[in-house]
């Protein structure tokens, strides 16, 4: 039968405490106490357990998941849990367990991540960004603890982040629908103060502006990037006096919402209403008509999440943000601005 360290404990006249800090290699013990437990483990073959092994090294080969923000969409979002499926893949091959901290008490503001990132001894964070984000996050990213931002700014030392290059999100739906021939355009972003969704937002108007096209302010809606707002959103805009012609969803849950409301309006896509949405989750393949939409590369941010993570870890590389390239995928939800005009002739 393997021997205990309360077995070692009693064996050297010492507290299991005394055995722990031992193992864990504390400098406040006696170096006789030192030398006679050591000894006492050497002859009954004491091996340390896994956990009594990474205490010792400091290294636990876990990497803690914060899905930060009072409103987070981490895990109902489909772009964050492909993210996050390629992330645990990747990081689980460089020999990685997961650790999902909760972040419920939150709406007690009783949560403090940096805290139980010690207490856990996690080798290093990934952090998801969502609404409203805690300061215990930053508190976090300022540590000594590694980590890698997914859609949030971190700035620590020892941090780095990734994000689609947001601005050429929109930049590549304004540019595509202008090559359509339309000229006035609809915009359903994410919460105000978003920081994702100022930036996409902030990237419309400015490429709205550089091919002279007019920014309407009833036509900017906002949303929360899940269906119900962008059918909401798209409701509204149906019911302005001169209603879009071509609208851009920030994501792609908010642009079948928007499909879904201008289809009880009694109106077709694309022939009335042009829609583009973002993120190209798998069901914007599938959806009628297919969604035009811009593709987040979840596979590519979720490897290169796990690689960057690694490589701070093991200090192969410094404090480091990677913007993504974005992909305009074509497909039916969009048309030519000039076919409406046919159809309402």
């Amino acid at each position: 039968m393997r021997i205990t360290i309360k077995e070692i404990a009693k064996l050297a006249g010492v507290s299991q405490a005394t055995v722990s800090k031992i193992i864990n290699n504390y400098q406040d013990v006696g170096e006789d106490t030192k030398k006679r437990v050591l000894k006492i483990m050497e002859e009954k073959g004491y091996r340390p357990s896994h956990s009594a092994k990474t205490l010792a090294s400091k290294v636990t080969n876990v990497i803690g998941v914060l899905y930060a923000g009072k409103v987070n969409v981490g895990f109902n979002h489909p772009f964050f849990v492909d993210v996050m499926d390629m992330f645990k893949k990747k990081i689980g091959y460089l020999g990685y367990d997961l650790m999902f901290f909760s972040n419920e008490k939150f709406f007690l503001d009783e949560e403090d991540y940096l805290a139980r990132c010690l207490h856990y001894n996690v080798d290093g964070c990934i952090i998801i960004g969502g609404e409203d984000i805690q300061e215990s996050v930053y508190d976090v990213d300022k540590s000594p603890i590694p980590c890698i931002g997914i859609d949030i700014k971190l700035t620590g030392e020892q941090s780095g982040y990734l994000m689609t290059d947001n601005y050429k999100v929109s930049s590549k739906v304004v540019e595509h629908y202008y090559l359509l021939g339309h000229r006035e355009i609809a915009y359903i972003g994410g919460k105000k103060d978003s920081v994702i969704a100022d930036i996409r937002l902030s990237a419309f108007r400015e490429v709205m502006g550089q091919y002279g096209l007019p920014v309407r302010e009833e036509m900017v809606k906002y949303g929360d990037f899940f269906e119900g707002s962008g059918y909401r959103a798209m409701k509204e805009l149906l019911h302005a006096p001169v209603p879009p012609k071509a609208v851009f969803a920030a994501s792609d849950l908010m642009a079948f919402g928007a499909i879904q409301a201008i289809k009880e309006h009694g109106l077709k896509v694309p022939d009335d209403i042009s829609v583009i949405g973002c993120d190209d989750i798998s069901a914007a393949k599938h959806i009628d008509p297919p969604l035009t939409t811009v593709r987040q590369d979840s596979e590519r941010i979720g490897n290169l999440a796990a690689r960057m993570l690694f490589d701070l870890i093991n200090h192969r590389i410094n404090s480091t943000s990677v913007m993504v390239e974005p992909e305009l995928m074509v497909r039916k939800s969009s048309g030519p601005a000039y076919s409406q005009t046919l159809m309402g002739s």
